[in-house]
């Protein structure tokens, strides 16, 4: 059993969008920490049962599975890597006002057809709905998940408001819901009092730092 699978649990979902909090399942990308959580299978089962994108049945029925078919679930354990990666650099970029790189694009396409070529429309109530077919006990079911709340986001105006914190070294991606389109922090608790509490002791180091060249200048002359 994964050590982190406890943390995944735990893992505050800031982004406001499904596909947005799994790409915030890593951080401070390109050091050895970034993939602390999502390390196996099981604990992607876990964070897609956190997001309540399974319940338990299903969720236990795709690790009776993937303990039966160890390979592909280590397979399918990278695709969703693979893919978490291409979505934060093709959300990074629109956050950032640059275009999505071809690569990462044709990746999510990639994900977005398969995830569809196993959606069906089903009667709901008055209407209908969509439902995923033959997908009970596919081990892709979460990529596949993560694919449609991307492909949904992507084609939404909603896209325009996707932000990266400005936190020092978080990456964590957001929607930003707010009136004004102003949120700069993933969280404000945490990114956003750090910031504050650096700018803070950067004014008091130049005021400290000013006085002090000043106070020497008056004791030469």
């Amino acid at each position: 059993m994964s050590d982190s699978k406890g943390q995944v649990g735990k893992l505050a979902l800031l982004g406001g969008e499904l596909c947005l909090d799994f790409t915030n399942t890593a951080g401070w990308r390109g050091e050895p920490a970034t993939d602390r959580l999502l390390r196996d299978y099981e604990d992607l089962i876990a964070w897609t049962q956190h997001v309540e994108a399974l319940d338990a049945r299903q969720g236990k029925e795709l690790l009776r599975r993937a303990v039966a078919r160890p390979d592909r679930a280590k397979a399918v354990h990278r695709q969703a890597i693979s893919l978490r990666e291409a979505l934060y650099r093709a959300f990074s970029s629109l956050a950032g006002g640059r275009a999505a790189e071809a690569a990462d694009l044709a990746a999510i396409n990639d994900a977005v057809a398969d995830a569809y070529r196993h959606l069906r429309l089903v009667p709901h109530g008055d209407g209908f709905a969509w439902d995923w077919h033959e997908a009970e006990g596919a081990l892709e079911l979460p990529i596949w998940i993560v694919a449609r709340s991307a492909a949904d986001l992507l084609v939404s105006p909603d896209v325009e408001r996707v932000r990266e914190c400005a936190g020092e070294r978080c990456d964590w991606l957001f929607l930003d819901a707010s009136r004004n389109r102003s949120r700069r922090w993933c969280d404000m608790a945490e990114c956003g009092n750090r910031a504050k509490a650096q700018r803070n002791y950067a004014r008091r180091r130049a005021s400290a730092m000013t006085q002090g060249a000043a106070e020497g200048k008056g004791r030469k002359t």
